[in-house]
């Protein structure tokens, strides 16, 4: 076979060996197989954990999600353990029971405290002519409290010591709720503290909680490290992360949710073992959490997502802003009456603010019926105010 010569001015005589024009065999280029890899990964990754932003959706077209999860097989749900089975048909049966009706139905005032209650005065004007229509529970976790309103003469109960953070806060509400629930003609359970003062008059907040069929428990989505960051993997099966939450402790429940919350032993038990100040480095405070996150899973559409006692949390810290008898004016009280959304912020870098407005059966009402941090000197301008801003 002849050689064949090319030839060019600046290269001379160049040869083209024989078999020249049968190319070598190619290898599969490296990218390939990185790009099938990625591909890979990407698809399990999003079949395992699903995307949570709708963002994240349109990574590769505008249907996104919807291509993938057209043909992606179902996620399987998770089995649920005999403790939860048991637990949910517990609530369950509770929930679907009709209500019995009180021919007196009473709404059952219950006060956590160290001691004394520095606002009785104030409240037994709130509550004087109305008798029949309420009942007052006092839990004492220090002393022994003196009464001056003879509506608190007499009902304290067994009480126990309370330590801020702890699950010990927990238990004082049940406890509060163990005793109230004993009489049937109650039939709404309000959580007040020491510190709690009445924005209305008792008609009023009467009717609120009475005509109304859900209950007032405080309950929002916080991704930050005071919410979500402080959520434990040993809660897990039965409280995963995507169903915590966080609230105020101050809460305004039916007669069914209270039921429910002291048949309650699963979900409580997680929070007493593993929500806990200083546990695997975090500072979970369990009342915050715990009835946020057990309403949440058992019966979300039941409560309101707010709580009906304002407190002030603008100076960021880890109590609410007490109010001084300078601060208590009645443009301070009409201001707090007067707001009718729901505002929680995130602890996170993104400081989300969500608002939502109070709904009192498809009505955007006030939200607050008590308000607090109060301190004890307030009690003069409160009982010359009363009169004039707790009417509607």
């Amino acid at each position: 076979m002849k050689t064949a010569k090319f030839w060019h001015p600046s290269m001379g005589d160049m040869q083209i060996l024989p078999g020249s024009r049968h190319r070598a065999p190619l290898k599969k280029p490296m990218w390939i197989i990185v790009l099938v890899l990625f591909v890979c990964v990407f698809l399990i990754c999003v079949y395992i954990y699903p995307p949570k932003s709708s963002s994240a959706c349109y990574v590769f077209s505008s249907r996104g999600c919807q291509v993938i999860t057209d043909w992606l097989p179902p996620v399987p749900a998770r089995e649920y353990t005999d403790e939860e089975i048991a637990s949910r048909a517990v609530i369950r049966d509770i929930l679907n029971t009709p209500s019995v009706i009180s021919k007196t139905p009473k709404i059952a005032f219950m006060f956590l405290t160290p001691g004394s209650l520095p606002f009785e005065k104030l409240w037994d004007k709130f509550f004087q002519g109305h008798e029949g229509k309420f009942s007052v529970y006092v839990h004492a976790s220090k002393t022994k409290p003196v009464h001056v309103s003879r509506y608190f003469v007499n009902r304290d109960i067994h009480s126990d010591q309370v330590v801020w953070g702890k699950i010990s806060m927990v238990d004082a509400e049940r406890r509060l709720l163990a005793h109230a629930l004993q009489d049937p003609d109650n039939q709404h359970f309000v959580l007040l503290s020491d510190s709690c003062v009445p924005l209305y008059n008792f008609d009023y907040i009467y009717s609120y909680l009475m005509y109304t069929n859900i209950s007032f428990v405080d309950c929002f989505k916080d991704p930050g490290p005071h919410g979500n960051g402080r959520y434990s993997e040993h809660m897990l099966p039965e409280i995963e992360m995507k169903d915590f939450r966080k609230g105020a402790q101050w809460f305004s429940v039916k007669r069914q949710h209270a039921v429910i919350v002291m048949a309650d032993h699963l979900y409580y038990s997680k929070f007493r073992e593993y929500c806990k100040p200083g546990l695997e480095g975090k500072n979970c405070i369990a009342d915050e959490h715990y009835l946020p996150t057990f309403f949440n899973i058992v019966d979300p559409g039941g409560i309101a997502n707010w709580s009906i006692t304002h407190v002030d949390w603008s100076e960021r810290k880890w109590h609410p802003k007490s109010y001084r008898a300078q601060d208590v004016t009645y443009e301070l009280l009409k201001n707090i009456t007067s707001i009718d959304v729901s505002v929680h912020v995130t602890s996170d870098d993104k400081k989300e603010v969500q608002r939502w407005p109070c709904l009192w059966n498809g009505i955007q009402k006030p939200c607050y019926l008590f308000a607090r941090k109060f301190t004890p000197e307030t009690l003069d301008n409160l009982l010359h105010l009363f009169a004039n801003y707790s009417t509607p």
